[in-house]
């Protein structure tokens, strides 16, 4: 029996991928690094969260976060308030600058992405965001790994 042909799986493709872009996205590309352009992306799209659901959103710990929001507050890149409803949280939103910012980096990363998805059309770049987006829905939805049940 002839050997089947082996391919590796969406979440090794997706690292390669993902080591791409990040190699490819330098500061002196973006003029912001590309964890500020995530989370500042994450905050156009989600305008004036809190601190705990950005660190849910971006998937990184809640200590990381205030000091990755500290370094975009030092910058004016964003603003965090306390949350009149509740004294506890912060609510985080981007400033003018840091839209501005966001726009440049966007426009940067255009041609970064024109280069890592040159093979695929632009419906199927469409398409693979949309999958992207609904695989990242549908593991926020579900609970943290520690605490599922194995099977």
């Amino acid at each position: 029996m002839p050997d089947a042909a082996i391919f590796s799986g969406p979440i090794v493709l997706l690292t390669r991928l993902s080591r791409l872009v990040h190699r490819a996205s330098t500061p002196e590309l973006l003029g912001i690094n590309l964890k500020d352009l995530g989370a500042l992306a994450f905050l156009r799209d989600h305008a004036r969260t809190t601190q705990q659901a950005l660190a849910e959103g971006l998937c990184v710990d809640a200590n990381y976060c205030v000091l990755m929001l500290n370094d975009l507050e030092t910058a004016g890149l964003i603003e965090r308030r306390r949350d009149p409803a509740d004294r506890r949280r912060h609510l985080v939103a981007m400033t003018e600058a840091g839209r501005l910012a966001l726009e440049r980096a966007e426009h940067a990363q255009e041609s970064i992405e024109d280069e890592v998805l040159a093979g695929l059309a632009p419906a199927e770049r469409d398409t693979l965001a949309r999958l992207l987006r609904q695989a990242l829905d549908g593991a926020a939805r579900r609970p943290p790994a520690q605490d599922r049940v194995p099977h």
